[in-house]
């Protein structure tokens, strides 16, 4: 919802031919901090207990969002303070993140892993569904402010699921050599860079995520298409937004079925990235309400096929004591593919137009994914060697 609400505030606080660079740099905004952090907070993530670092960050995000809430609510006239707000939202973020994703392997057997990344990225689509467009529902009826405050409070229902997984968090610590327990330093940091740049099928699908996010970010510029190409207005705009994770939603379900019992993974993997460029090259050219609603929807489903199998891969190849670096070296390819590609869909659509904007970025993902799978036959030929791996564990744990 708040991801939403930001970018159709920033669009009506600027003139109307500075809303493409306001817009893309919401993005800019939101990326500093994950660049600022990204590798201590992976280094917190592997020194400390993940469920307290949570419960920490998880109130900061509380706080800033109801702060955002107050001062719209009282009147605000200038973009400064939300990109502000954005901002250090954004760096609570990015240590709440490498401890959430580290801490999920350590709540199930590692058997299952495949299908509980699946379920979590149902539950995380569900709420992108219904959030965006009960966002649009209320900026429409209400004020945007509303949707900050309603933000806030659902923060306490994160809070309050932390609070019920006593004894969670620091299996990883337990787990690791007493040299490394605690091991808060930057030697620690580069051991996560090297352990990721070491490994090829890890490396790569990084760089695809990437590459791929960073040319087809059109997100920031949904409220330009609404209003100025569709005139669709608030509420059809909140369908557009939640469009993506429509197809999401659908795609996870499906793949929690299926997914044991596919086996050309890598292949399966770099088509959906090129499903992905090319929905997003016609959602450029559309003019229709609902063709453009059917190619952000494709876009979700393929991103999520993707997503399922780039964490699987990294998740299952990757030690629990190094798990959170990994996340936290990942945390910039996935985190600033998108957001530097708002700014660089924001400065193109103001040069160019929004049009010229959205079709580059398909064509440039589908580039560099052809680029990225040229190079690294190990990820085009993966069959499913994290299955294997998942099989050898279980078969430990049986002996055990």
């Amino acid at each position: 919802m708040q991801a939403a609400a930001i970018l159709w505030h920033v669009s009506l606080l600027v003139p109307e031919n500075r809303r493409a660079l306001a817009l893309g740099m919401v993005g800019l905004a939101r990326i500093g901090p994950v660049l600022t952090f990204s590798m201590i907070s992976g280094v917190a993530a592997d020194a400390l207990n993940r469920r307290a670092l949570m419960l920490v960050t998880q109130s900061l995000m509380a706080i800033l969002a109801g702060l955002l809430a107050l001062t719209t609510l009282h009147g605000l006239h200038s973009v400064w303070p939300i990109y502000v707000l954005a901002a250090c939202a954004s760096a609570a973020g990015s240590f709440d993140l490498p401890a959430r994703q580290a801490l999920v392997p350590t709540l199930v057997p590692r058997e299952h892993l495949a299908n509980a990344i699946s379920l979590n990225t149902i539950a995380m689509q569900t709420a992108s569904v219904v959030g965006p467009a009960l966002g649009g529902l209320m900026i429409a009826h209400l004020d945007v402010g509303w949707v900050y405050a309603v933000n806030a409070v659902s923060f306490l229902f994160v809070i309050a699921a932390l609070a019920l997984m006593k004894g969670q968090g620091k299996t990883h610590i337990e787990g690791t050599a007493e040299r490394d327990r605690g091991n808060f330093t930057v030697a620690a940091g580069l051991d996560g860079l090297r352990f990721v740049f070491r490994a090829p099928l890890i490396r790569s699908t990084m760089l695809l995520d990437f590459f791929a996010t960073f040319f087809s970010s059109a997100t920031a510029l949904l409220p330009i298409f609404a209003q100025d190409v569709l005139h669709v207005g608030a509420r059809g705009y909140g369908w557009l937004f939640a469009a993506p994770a429509l197809g999401a939603v659908l795609a996870s379900a499906v793949m929690v079925r299926a997914i044991d019992g596919i086996t050309h993974r890598g292949r399966l993997l770099v088509w959906s990235v090129v499903v992905y460029g090319l929905a997003t090259a016609v959602f450029g050219l559309s003019k229709a309400f609902w063709l453009t609603f059917a190619c952000l929807a494709v876009t979700g489903a393929a991103d999520t096929v993707s997503t399922i199998f780039r964490n699987l891969i990294r998740q299952l190849e990757t030690p629990d004591h190094m798990r959170g670096r990994m996340i936290g070296v990942n945390m910039v390819f996935f985190m600033g593919g998108p957001q530097l590609g708002e700014l660089e869909a924001g400065l193109l659509a103001n040069w160019l137009g929004p049009v010229v904007s959205v079709v580059s970025g398909g064509i440039g993902c589908l580039l560099t994914t052809g680029w990225i799978a040229a190079r690294t036959p190990e990820l085009r030929h993966y069959k499913g060697e994290g299955a294997g791996l998942t099989a050898q564990g279980a078969r430990r744990k049986a002996q055990g």
